[in-house]
C-alpha cells in the first residue's frame, strides 16, 4: 500500500467557500500545493505565493492556489481556475 503524504495547511473561509461553490475537489488543491508546475510570488506580499498546476481531469485547465507560506500551518487564501495561465504552462 502506498503511503499518502499529509498536507499541513488550513483554508480561510473564503477558500473553503470557493472550493464548495466552484465544486473544486480538495485533491486538486493538494496536488497543486504538493507539486506545482509554476510558483510565482504575490506582487504585493512576499509571504504569499501563487501555485499553478494543470488539472487533466478538468480539460487541462490551470488551477491557481494562493497560499500564505509565512504562517504554520500554511494558509490557503483562494483557489480558482485561471484562464489567463492556460497557454503559459
Amino acid at each position: 500500500m502506498a503511503s499518502k503524504r499529509t498536507m499541513n495547511y488550513e483554508l480561510t473561509q473564503h477558500a473553503q467557500k470557493v472550493l464548495e461553490e466552484r465544486d473544486i475537489p480538495v485533491e486538486w488543491l493538494e496536488r497543486t500545493l504538493l507539486a506545482p508546475e509554476l510558483v510565482l510570488p504575490e506582487p504585493n506580499d512576499n509571504a504569499v505565493e501563487r501555485c499553478f498546476r494543470r488539472i487533466p481531469e478538468y480539460g487541462g485547465r490551470v488551477l491557481r492556489v494562493v497560499v500564505n507560506k509565512a504562517v504554520d500551518p500554511n494558509r490557503v487564501l483562494s483557489v480558482f481556475f485561471d484562464c489567463r495561465m492556460k497557454d503559459k504552462l
